[in-house]
Parts: C-alpha cells; sequence; structure tokens
C-alpha cells in the first residue's frame, strides 16, 4: 500500500505543483486572446524553423550518449540510443526524471546494454550538462553586467525596488520552486544510497560515471555536448522573432532568459511547466516586455516545444516497436 501510495506521489505532486502555478500565473488571462495571437498574429515561419534545433538537440544527446558507453564495452546501435532519447523525453511529461530510467531500459531491452552501467553514464552526463550550465550562466552574466547598469542607472530602480514588486504569492512560488529542487536532489541522493548496497550495481554504476576517462574521442565527445547545448539555444532563440515585442530583444536576453530557464527546468514537473513559464516571464518583464505579451509568449513557445517532445516520443515508440531486439547470444 505504501509503495502505491508513492508511485502515485510522484505522478501527482509534479503535476499539481506544475499546474498550481501555472494556473496563478495565468488565472486572470484572456485565452480569447491568446488563441487569436497563436492564429493570427504570431509568424509561423520562426516558429517552424525553431523546431528542428529541438530535434538535433536530442539526436547529438543520442549520439554522446552512445560514444560515452563505448570504453565499457557496450554497443549500442545508433538508432536505439536517439530513440530512446526520443522516448525518455516524452515519458518525463508524465512522471519527471522517470525518463532517465527508462532510457536505460530501452538499450538493456533491444541492445542488451547492461542497465547499470547505461545509468552511470546517464549520471556523468548530467555532470558534464550541469558544467556547461554553469559556464553558460558566468559567461551569460559576465556580458550582461554592462545591460544591467546601464537600465539600473537609466532608470534609476534598484533591486530592493525590483523584489519589492514581488508579490507575496510570487515569493511563495518561488521558495516552493526550490524547495521542490531540494527535495528531488535528496531523493536521488537517497536512491543513490540503496543503489551502492549492491556491490555489482555499484561497479558498473561507477563505470559509467568515469567512462568519460576513456572516451576516444573527446573533441567528438565535446561536439555533440557543444551541438546539444547550441540546438537548445537556437531551439529557443529563434522564437523570439515570432511576436513583434520580442523579436528586437537580442541575443543578451535570449541568453539571459535561457539560462534561467535551463536552472527553472530542475524542478521536477513535466518539462519544467510552471517553474519555465514563471522564471523565463520575469526575465522578459526585466527587459521591457509588458507582462502579458510575456505570459502569452511563455505559454505558447512552451506548450509548441512540449507537442515537439509529445511527437517525437511517439515516433520513437513506433520505430521501437519495429526494431529488432538483439540476440542474447550477440552478448558473448
Amino acid at each position: 500500500m505504501g509503495n502505491t501510495l508513492q508511485k502515485v506521489a510522484k505522478v501527482l505532486l509534479p503535476l499539481l505543483l506544475g499546474g498550481a502555478i501555472l494556473y496563478w500565473m495565468y488565472r486572470d488571462s484572456d485565452f480569447g486572446q491568446i488563441k487569436y495571437a497563436l492564429l493570427h498574429e504570431m509568424d509561423w515561419t520562426w516558429m517552424l524553423l525553431s523546431l528542428p534545433f529541438g530535434i538535433t538537440a536530442q539526436m547529438c544527446r543520442g549520439f554522446r550518449w552512445r560514444q560515452a558507453l563505448a570504453p565499457l564495452g557496450e554497443h549500442a546501435r545508433l538508432s536505439t540510443s536517439v530513440n530512446a532519447i526520443f522516448l525518455s523525453y516524452a515519458a518525463s511529461l508524465v512522471i519527471p526524471r522517470m525518463g532517465e530510467f527508462l532510457r536505460c531500459g530501452v538499450l538493456k531491452r533491444y541492445d542488451n546494454v547492461t542497465f547499470a552501467k547505461s545509468l552511470g553514464t546517464v549520471v556523468m552526463e548530467r555532470a558534464v550538462d550541469s558544467v556547461v550550465v554553469l559556464l553558460i550562466t558566468l559567461i551569460t552574466f559576465l556580458l550582461q553586467i554592462p545591460v544591467f547598469h546601464h537600465f539600473f542607472n537609466t532608470t534609476g530602480t534598484r533591486i530592493d525596488v525590483i523584489l519589492g514588486r514581488f508579490t507575496t504569492t510570487g515569493y511563495i512560488v518561488t521558495f516552493i520552486c526550490l524547495l521542490a529542487a531540494l527535495v528531488l536532489i535528496a531523493i536521488l541522493v537517497r536512491k543513490m544510497d540503496i543503489g551502492h548496497k549492491v556491490k555489482d550495481t555499484a561497479s558498473n554504476l561507477w563505470q559509467g560515471i568515469i567512462s568519460i576517462r576513456n572516451v576516444d574521442n573527446i573533441p567528438l565527445y565535446l561536439a555533440h555536448t557543444i551541438g546539444i547545448w547550441l540546438s537548445y539555444f537556437i531551439h529557443f532563440y529563434l522564437t523570439f522573432f515570432c511576436f513583434s515585442e520580442t523579436q528586437s530583444l537580442g541575443v543578451g536576453c535570449a541568453l539571459v532568459a535561457f539560462v534561467v530557464g535551463s536552472i527553472a527546468v530542475i524542478v521536477p514537473t513535466p518539462n519544467g511547466a510552471g517553474p519555465w513559464h514563471f522564471s523565463v516571464k520575469t526575465m522578459l518583464i526585466l527587459y521591457g516586455v509588458t507582462s502579458d505579451m510575456a505570459l502569452m509568449f511563455v505559454l505558447i513557445v512552451h506548450f509548441i516545444q512540449t507537442m515537439l517532445v509529445v511527437v517525437l516520443g511517439i515516433m520513437a515508440w513506433v520505430a521501437l516497436a519495429l526494431t529488432r531486439p538483439v540476440p542474447r547470444a550477440a552478448e558473448q
């Protein structure tokens, strides 16, 4: 009974958290206006141009994952690796972070890849991605210092004034997002501790984590990593040109919003729904976008990009259903 409640809570709590934040943000919005903008005011050319980069980001992740597995003696097929990534992102829309385990299960099922080793490489790649996000954050902050300095000098705005514009609910939402992120980290640490009680599993997991030391072609691994994050950014940045109020904001604003959004998705909600909307909207307002436009932008962009994840997940599910698993004898 206890396990059932835990499983239900893992599904419902992220949905409730994301839903509560979205309800608070859009409770007074005119959805008729949003629908009109979606159908008549938005430049769909730029949105369509952005979608292939959402696909290449996930493909590069599949390429990089396959490369990280090779030094461990695990040789997954390229198509299986990429489809596993597509499916994992779609699955995480239902249960946040479930995709990390699902994609390892896919490689185990179809290509006989050791589950613990592949999970270790996932942990390793998350560490690599965290370093990349930190570097992007640092570079963005340094590049935007003159912009923030000019903004505060020109407007006479002070940090305490900006914080004063936050409502009580705004502070509560921020606190809940931070608390949810801390809870997620605690759960992952706890699971890792349990996993280390099994010697073989721990050994395989550690091999996966340190596999980056033995990657054959480090420049290629770095190229895949750059490809992932450059694709993510372009996927997001091109959407700025879909709307008249955001098309002139520039790369600097896009970088700031991208970094803040990337950090916000740590909060365990489906595809970052709620925290991502809140954080990106806040940054857009800082750069002069009206509140209504900022709300409309994040809702439309997030919805379309989430639909892309769903479509890729369905395509991957069909492709895997038609894929013949590698015979067990091939493992020898």
